[in-house]
């Protein structure tokens, strides 16, 4: 057998009975940590269904309330007041609305620590492996499961090594290097994989610098990306009490096999922007500096660039200077103590001094929700890691990418423009790309009983690639618990095209691009479409964090990029109405007027899954009690 890589190892150690988990593998996890933010009023409903008696492991979940923090309608305030009433009920870590984003005090806090496996439900739990821990998302209903049993199941994924060589140019930060390998490694490379580290030009990256990088990697599409632990690491944990010894964490074992190996020689990354409205979409500063792309808003915050660090980038570019009059620039520190540090020096009242508009700690416009954000119309430059169209506001409005300095930089001249001290570097990098020979996957599966061998339906074709959770369903109804499926099922592909409510109808399959379910990990973006009665999704590859969303809700989702090139790719509009097509699950084919196309077979684990309705209805099913309280019971286990 081959010899582990770090995500193999960590994934290894937190296994229940599977002493060894290699990529591919399914197995059962039990994480260190679960971490929820305000979508815990929705965990904590499914929780209460399962109709257990307690939180099997109490020192397991975390909640921090984060990102819906400036709503104080009384349907919000009472949410956060049971959630907090619940959280002291059981003994659970409890941060409240302002002490900071979830991701940030899992660090900070030191619940994610080296050779750890801590997940959230949320797509950004990938920043817990700035400091070596295994950071990974799940979905609400995977969380629910966590409280009840202290595990849930997992598919280990394939492995992508990012080799880093040299140093970064002066002004050039860790966002630039993520926003490197999203804009110019762009064809799913590292879809569903997790990103391993490696290289000499880690020991020049501080902790800030990893932090945005791993934070990303979801944005790049991978399912985690995880550092090694190093000085950098464990002068960081310890000057925040946390004891760490290096030599005591897991490291790749020599002669460890990866699925891709990338190289970038960080020493030819500038300073870089992405968008509109567009990750993939990536320029130089200095290039679309000439351009004068005039912007009328500027975010500094969220959980990937609202530390101290960036704090301080922001305000060395606008001391002595302020914000241009047609520039509204928001500020909000990731967490109170970053806040508190930026504070104490003057940094925070530079950027107030400068016409900043603060902000509490929390998500707020990076999510579309609060103030400050994008309306129809506006173009905006902003330090947060998404830019997906509606994302951030209006779907009319277009947002650009940009490090903590870049976006100071263009606030204060009132258009796009690269930092004071970005290096005078206008092309792009190049980097290497090394894979492996895809193995060939078995199209032949058994189908067991009470499974649906062949389904059929209209296909309706989706023509874009990365259509994000987002376009599926807006941020602005994420936290809408009131919504009865009906309105869910209504403001379905709301900000992806307003057609797909004018041309599907239920019992139709869903035919889309590449990466389909970017992004966050909101359960609606499953739900809603199996409120309006989508039978099936197919799509050329998908986000692994929406396929866990739709199978553990019931859903059907399939990969065939043969199937999607036949017909998404003349699709006349970004909805269109396509043929009838028939799956069968026996052959792994999908017949199309009598022209078959394969797709990657679906197992045992999906088809259970499938069967029951998804993971609350198989917890429910149990034949046996679940244990409450204690940490040493064995946890009850989906059906792998």
């Amino acid at each position: 057998m081959h010899p582990l890589s770090l995500i193999e190892q960590i994934a290894s150690s937190h296994s229940v009975g599977a002493p060894i988990a290699r990529s591919g593998d399914y197995i059962q996890i039990r994480p260190r940590h679960v971490m929820t933010h305000d979508n815990t009023a929705s965990v904590l409903s499914k929780f209460r269904s399962l109709g257990v008696d307690g939180i099997h492991d109490p020192t397991q979940p975390v909640i921090a309330l984060d990102h819906d923090i400036q709503n104080t309608t009384p349907e919000n305030l009472g949410a956060y007041t049971r959630i907090e009433a619940f959280a002291r009920e059981h003994s659970l870590a409890f941060y409240p609305a302002g002490a900071g984003i979830g991701h940030q005090i899992m660090i900070e806090r030191g619940y994610a620590v080296p050779g750890s496996l801590v997940v959230a439900s949320d797509s950004h739990a990938n920043m817990y492996g700035a400091v070596g821990c295994l950071g990974t998302p799940i979905v609400r209903t995977d969380a629910a499961a966590i409280w009840a049993t202290g595990s849930t199941w997992w598919r280990v994924p394939l492995v992508a090594r990012v080799l880093l060589r040299n140093r970064l140019a002066p002004g050039v930060t860790g966002k630039d290097v993520i926003l490197a390998l999203c804009g110019i490694i762009n064809r799913d490379q590292v879809l569903n994989h997790a990103v391993e580290f490696a290289g000499d030009g880690i020991a020049s990256l501080l902790m800030p610098d990893r932090m945005a990088i791993a934070n990303m990697t979801t944005e790049w599409g991978a399912l985690a990306g995880v550092f090694p632990v190093d000085e950098v690491t464990t002068a960081y944990l310890q000057a925040r009490g946390h004891t760490v010894n290096a030599h005591d964490c897991p490291h790749a074992e020599p002669g460890a096999k990866y699925a891709v190996e990338i190289e970038l020689d960080l020493a030819q990354v500038p300073s870089l922007i992405t968008g509109p409205n567009d990750v993939k979409i990536v320029s130089s500063a200095k290039s679309l500096q000439d351009r004068r792309i005039r912007i009328n808003k500027a975010y500094i915050l969220s959980c990937v660039n609202a530390r101290y660090e960036d704090l301080a980038q922001a305000a060395a570019e606008l001391r002595g200077n302020r914000v241009a009059p047609h520039v509204e620039l928001y500020v909000a520190a990731a967490s109170a103590g970053e806040q508190q540090r930026a504070e104490a020096d003057g940094t925070w009242q530079s950027l107030l001094t400068a016409g900043a508009i603060p902000l509490p700690s929390g998500c707020g416009p990076c999510i579309g929700l609060g103030q400050g954000i994008a309306q129809a119309g506006d173009v905006a430059i902003s330090a947060t890691n998404r830019n997906y169209q509606g994302r951030m506001g209006h779907r009319d409005a277009q947002v650009y990418l940009a490090s903590p300095a870049a976006v100071a930089a263009s606030a204060r001249e009132g258009f796009i423009t690269s930092p004071a001290q970005s290096p005078v570097i206008t092309t792009l990098p190049v980097a290497e790309v090394r894979a492996r020979e895809e193995t060939t996957i078995a199209t032949r599966v058994d189908v067991i009983d009470g499974f649906e061998p062949r389904v059929e339906g209209r296909a309706v074709l989706l023509s874009k690639n990365d259509i994000s959770t987002d376009a599926i369903y807006a941020g602005k109804w994420t936290y809408r618990n009131d919504l009865t499926r009906s309105q869910m099922a209504a403001v379905a592909f709301d900000n992806y095209d307003h057609r797909f409510q004018m041309v599907a109808r239920p019992g139709d399959i869903l035919v889309a691009g590449r990466n389909f379910g970017t992004g966050s990990s909101r359960e609606q973006a499953a739900t809603a479409l199996q409120a309006f009665g989508i039978r099936a999704v197919i799509a050329a590859s998908i986000s692994a964090t929406y396929e866990r969303n739709a199978l553990n809700n019931g859903l059907l989702i399939l990969e065939s990029p043969a199937l999607v090139a036949h017909l998404v790719q003349n699709a006349p509009t970004p909805v269109a109405l396509g043929p009838r097509l028939a799956i069968d699950f026996a052959r792994s084919i999908i017949d199309v007027g009598g022209r078959t196309f394969p797709f990657a077979p679906l197992g045992p684990v999906a088809q259970r899954l499938i069967i029951s309705g998804g993971i609350e209805p198989q917890l429910r099913a149990a034949s046996a009690p679940v244990p409450a309280s204690s940490h040493a019971n064995a946890p009850v286990e989906v059906s792998l």
